[in-house]
């Protein structure tokens, strides 16, 4: 190692006199191939690492923003690598520092770039919104420019739709760019764009029950692995192995996700990557969840989420508590279940990551409604059907149909509990046949029924009454109770939107 190190040192020595931009190329070359601790050491004579700003003082307005925007990135992800604290603030500083300057020498491409990377940082932190109108500020500036920050940008945004459960746009985003990244000489950002895409397909397979889905990811993924082993990029190699446990665990052959996760915890450490580490831990977790065994389930959620604490990763964290409330729920510690998802439902929504906080409200419904009262498990609907409203995942969209009916059947329970013991309910619970689920439904129909009549057919003003959302109550509506949309008002045509949606 001290011969590399040697080595190293002797061939960057020479190319310091050359300027900061030469030395800048290498650190770039360097971050694509996942080495982020060489990369930093490249420009060590600039900047003294992490959370500190680079010196810039002789240089012109080129080199600084080339310096920003490198120590800007390199400071996202060993930030991201190493879980520190304001990292990911850091990161953010630099690059839009250096956007600022690029902006200004009119260097559209070098702008793209920066904006692309930013797009990354509030990714990391949950931010998608900022993700989202980040890269699209980048694709306006790129015009119809065909280069490789045009791929980045179309890369991340498939990226931020998956992230957001809007699973069709990210798949629309993908299949329209798969022949272009066929083109690209870049085996990094092909990885990225393969193992991106074979996520899409993975959550679409298992949510709507398509094998064929399935088999195409694990197609993407073997393509992805193929072209990180040529970019040389272990980093990456490990999150396509994460992935590729998962997917297997979801289809339930738990050895293989095991094996392959174990891989990937053992690789991202290999490389100082703590999250990697903590997201393979995550995923272990739920493996573990979907065989039944909750212990070690606890056991694998808890590390993740320790790792994960400080490091800023906002999304990730929310993910993570929310898989360690279920383990804990499945263990019987009602209490220290629902702090721990209350949590995780806050910290989604603080980051900006809404579909996260909805899927940590859903899941406390789902193992928490045998000890909540209905009025707890409303307020958690609620708010999954308001975090949730653009999901496009129908797995998702199935649970929401479930817990409203779980919220129902509790509400219903309690009122039969209060009721003397003559009413009409005591009276139905005796009698040969009766079925919850059935009086559930009718229960839920009359309810919706009335608010219908009372609003003269106005699914706004019913929604309004019955504490839901318009789209909340169409969903119902449409999925469970077709037989009342007679009583709605005729659907009236809304104009397009003069919003291009990418």
């Amino acid at each position: 190692m001290d011969l590399q190190v040697s080595a190293f040192n002797s061939f960057i020595e020479p190319i310091i006199d050359d300027g900061v931009i030469p030395l800048c190329e290498i650190a770039k070359n360097l971050e694509e191939a996942g080495e982020f601790e060489r990369a930093a050491k490249t420009l060590s004579s600039f900047w003294n690492g992490l959370l500190n700003r680079p010196e810039t003082r002789g240089l012109n307005e080129e080199e600084k923003a080339e310096l920003f925007l490198r120590t800007g990135t390199l400071t996202g992800w060993l930030g991201s690598a190493r879980q520190v604290s304001g990292a990911q603030e850091v990161a953010k500083d630099l690059i839009s520092e250096s956007a600022e300057i690029f902006e200004g020498l009119g260097k559209a491409e070098k702008v793209a770039e920066a904006r692309v990377d930013l797009a990354i940082c509030y990714w990391r932190e949950g931010g998608l919104d900022e993700a989202r109108v980040t890269l699209q500020l980048a694709l306006d500036g790129l015009g119809k420019s065909g280069s490789e920050q045009r791929l980045r940008v179309l890369l991340n945004s498939a990226l931020v739709e998956w992230s957001a459960t809007r699973d069709r746009d990210a798949l629309r985003i993908c299949t329209e760019a798969a022949s272009v990244f066929n083109t690209s000489s870049n085996d990094a950002l092909k990885g990225k764009f393969h193992n991106t895409y074979a996520a899409v397909l993975r959550s679409m397979g298992t949510a709507e029950n398509r094998e064929d889905y399935i088999d195409l990811a694990l197609v993407e993924y073997a393509a992805a692995s193929y072209h990180f082993e040529q970019a040389g990029h272990k980093r990456f190699q490990a999150r396509v192995e994460n992935n590729v446990g998962f997917l297997f665990a979801t289809i339930g052959r738990f050895v293989e996700a095991q094996k392959h996760l174990t891989h990937s915890h053992a690789l991202s450490l290999s490389v100082g990557d703590l999250g990697g580490a903590a997201g393979a831990e995550d995923s272990r977790a739920q493996a573990f969840l979907l065989e039944g065994k909750y212990e070690q389930a606890e056991k694998s959620a808890r590390v993740a989420v320790r790792s994960l604490t400080q490091g800023g990763e906002q999304a990730m964290l929310a993910e993570a508590l929310t898989t360690h409330g279920k383990a804990l729920a499945r263990l019987n510690q009602t209490r220290v279940a629902k702090t721990t998802l209350d949590q995780a439902v806050e910290i989604a929504q603080n980051a900006g990551n809404p579909d996260r906080g909805g899927i940590a409200a859903v899941t406390a419904i789902e193992e928490l409604s045998d000890h909540l009262s209905a009025d707890t498990l409303q307020n958690y609907y609620h708010t999954a059907e308001t975090l949730l409203s653009n999901s496009q995942n129908l797995s998702i969209k199935s649970r929401m149909g479930e817990c409203a009916r779980r919220v129902l059947s509790v509400a219903l329970a309690e009122a039969n509990a209060v009721a003397p013991s003559t009413s009409a309910a005591d009276t139905i619970a005796m009698e040969p046949g009766f079925s919850l689920d059935i009086e559930v439904l009718r229960y839920e129909g009359d309810l919706i029924r009335r608010a219908l009549k009372e609003s003269g057919g106005s699914i706004t003003r019913a929604a309004r009454l019955l504490g839901v959302t318009h789209q909340g109550l169409a969903f119902i509506l449409n999925g469970r109770h077709s037989n009342l949309l007679s009583i709605r008002t005729p659907v009236k045509r809304r104009r397009r939107s003069i919003i291009r949606h990418h």
